[in-house]
């Protein structure tokens, strides 16, 4: 009879044991998140070095390694804490919904993120030189960043790639690292 009524005590029996790995593709977590797959920001004052790393993990992403949701929160991780200044609202937008990351982890999709080269726009540069200290009010800086993004699955490990180019805010005050403000809305030249 107790084997009848539900209890919290159920690995007791055998054939609740295959359930957990049946629910696993629809948990919103792979059953095994490696956190050290995620990417972590570089502890630098180079705001072109942080764009470069930011953008490369912004194109890089394993659903077979870790949660939507830890990826967003690892991504935030590499935010400014100025509230005057971040918009996660634009680095958001860049992951996968929740649902499609679901449809990509069945297929056990991944990305690398691959960056060629990294400088500061011409329209930024030229601002700066019409007026120099303005850097010092805010210490944002526009670094557009150009490479490519390899995908690969389960049944094509060779997958595809696409070039990328992003143009992103990267905050870098004298007496701190380095953090991302944003992505910017069109890229730079």
């Amino acid at each position: 009879r107790d084997a009848r009524s539900p209890s919290p005590s159920a690995p007791q029996s055998s054939s609740a044991a295959p359930r957990p790995p049946a629910a696993a593709p629809s948990a919103p977590s792979p059953p095994h998140e490696d956190h050290r797959a995620l990417p972590r920001p570089p502890k630098t004052h180079d705001p072109i070095v942080y764009g470069k790393a930011a953008a490369a993990a912004l194109w890089s992403y394993d659903t077979r390694a870790y949660s939507q949701r830890a990826l967003l929160s690892a991504l935030r991780g590499w935010m400014t804490g100025a509230k005057k200044y971040v918009d996660t609202a634009s680095v958001a937008k860049l992951v996968p919904s929740p649902v499609l990351w679901k449809q990509m982890a069945a297929n056990g999709q991944r990305a690398k993120g691959v960056v060629n080269e990294g400088h500061f726009p011409d329209s930024f540069t030229r601002a700066l030189q019409d007026d120099p200290g303005a850097i010092t009010q805010t210490y944002l800086y526009a670094v557009t960043v150009s490479g490519k993004q390899s995908i690969a699955w389960k049944g094509s490990p060779a997958g595809g790639a696409e070039s990328r180019v992003t143009t992103l805010a990267v905050q870098c005050r004298p007496s701190s690292p380095c953090t991302l403000a944003g992505v910017l809305p069109a890229v730079a030249p």
